[in-house]
Order: C-alpha cells, then structure tokens, then sequence
C-alpha cells in the first residue's frame, strides 16, 4: 500500500472516532438533560399534589367553622374564592416561567392569607377550637402546610440540578439545540421576611 493511502486511512479513523465521540457524549449529555426535565416535572407533581391536599381540607374545614359558630359570611366567602381562584391556576411543567410561576404562587399565597384571617377569627370561639372535627383537621391543615415547604424545597433543589447542568459548558450548547431551558424557583413572597402571627 502506498504511504499516502495510508495516511489517508488514519486521518478517516481519526475523523470516524472523534465523530463518534461527539456523538456519543452528545447522546448521554441529551439523554442526562432529559431525565433531569422529567425530575423536575415530578417533583413539580409533588408539588401542586400538597396544594391540593390543602384545598380538599378547606372546604371540610370551612363547613366545620360555619356549622360551629355564627361567623361573619365574608371571612368565609374570602376562603372559599381564594381556594377557587388557586385550584383555576395550573401550570404546565414543561412550559414553566417565572412570570407563570408568580401567578401560581401569588394564587396560593391569597388562599394562606385568608386562611390565616380565618385562623384568627376563630380564636373568639373557644368552643370551636374545642371540638374534635376542628383540632383534627387544624393538625391535618398544620401538616399538609409543612409538607408544601418541604415538596417546595425538593423543586428548587431539583431545578437548581437541572439549571446548573443545561449551563454549563457544553452542555448549554445542546440545551439550546434541543430547547431545555431553565426552570423557575419558588422564591419568598414579599412581607415573608415577618412571620404572620396566627394562633391555633
């Protein structure tokens, strides 16, 4: 064999191997991006699952308050609108933003605070806070609102993995072949940073 064919043979292998690298670490890097999409759109189920706990126990919770005490209706009225207007927000995690995000999360902080003034306004019926059916479904509101910060938590935490890795170099480069974006975070409402003060 002449030496330039050779030559010729070598440079095709080397041109062979170092496309199927790249081919290769492009299928991991894409197949890697994928699964840390899908950890989000999980975690993000986890998610909207305990705000839905949350609305189921409202209405129970209402009933009890109303069928225990002769409240003033608008109180109640405002729950029952906010739990309306936060189960009407729904977001889809595959198109996730920001903006969206804002509105779930703005949604679901109007439903805390009217519970909370609810919260408040029980407190003048001590033969309400005595019953069974109230302290049970307080201790079911009290858990299900931790389980919220805890499943919110675990979403950052999740988006965080998949937001550092789709921006990094190169994989940013496939992330924007593919259309992977970063995911929003759930951030502190403003006025968090004061705690609200309710008294179960």
């Amino acid at each position: 064999m002449k030496k330039g064919c050779i030559i010729w043979i070598i440079v095709a292998v080397i041109i062979i191997l170092v496309v199927l690298g790249f081919v290769s670490w492009g299928t991991r890097t894409y197949n890697q991006m994928v699964t840390l999409q899908e950890a989000v759109t999980s975690q993000w189920g986890n998610v909207e699952t305990q705000y839905q706990r949350r609305a189921d126990l409202i209405p129970n919770f209402v009933n009890t308050v109303k069928g225990a005490a002769s409240f003033e209706q608008e109180t109640l009225t405002k729950v029952i609108e906010a739990r309306a207007k936060a189960t009407q927000v729904t977001i889809d995690p595959t198109k996730m933003t920001a903006e969206n995000l804002q509105q779930f999360q703005q949604a679901q902080s109007d439903l805390s605070s009217a519970l909370s003034r609810l919260m408040v306004v029980v407190e003048q019926y001590p033969e309400l806070k005595a019953t069974q059916n109230y302290r049970d479904l307080q201790v079911e509101l009290e858990g299900t609102e931790n389980r919220i910060s805890v499943e919110r938590r675990k979403f950052n935490e999740t988006a965080q993995s998949m937001n550092v890795y789709i921006k990094r170099f190169p994989q940013n480069i496939i992330a924007g072949m593919f259309g992977f974006t970063a995911r929003p975070y759930f951030e502190s409402m403003e006025g968090a940073e004061k705690a609200p003060e309710v008294k179960f």
